[in-house]
């Protein structure tokens, strides 16, 4: 994630790592990737997540396009993995928008 994001931003990668008590999760076999982002106005919108890189890391990751960040203030996110055993998901990290000039 960049050091700091503003109203606007486009191309931003949220990056997350799966982990279970603490341990890293080997994503690379999941049958989907999902990203939960909650704006400050509370409204909720679901996007498609990546491997950053083979899974093994656990590390997913989603890029932010127009409209995005259109507020600043307080935003959610949490990772949604399916796998072979069920879906999981992520502890849910909280992230500032900033505002512009």
């Amino acid at each position: 994630m960049a050091s700091e994001i503003h109203v606007g931003d486009v191309g931003t990668q949220l990056i997350m790592t799966v982990k279970d008590d603490g341990v890293v999760v080997d994503i690379s076999n999941a049958s989907s990737l999902s990203v939960i982002i909650k704006k400050p106005d509370g409204v909720n919108y679901t996007k498609t997540g990546t491997l950053l890189n083979d899974g093994a890391d656990g590390k997913m990751y989603y890029t932010s396009v127009s409209g995005d960040f259109n507020a600043a203030g307080n935003y959610k996110i949490q990772g949604i993995v399916t796998l072979s055993g069920g879906t999981f998901y992520t502890s849910i990290s909280t992230f500032k928008v900033f505002c512009n000039l």
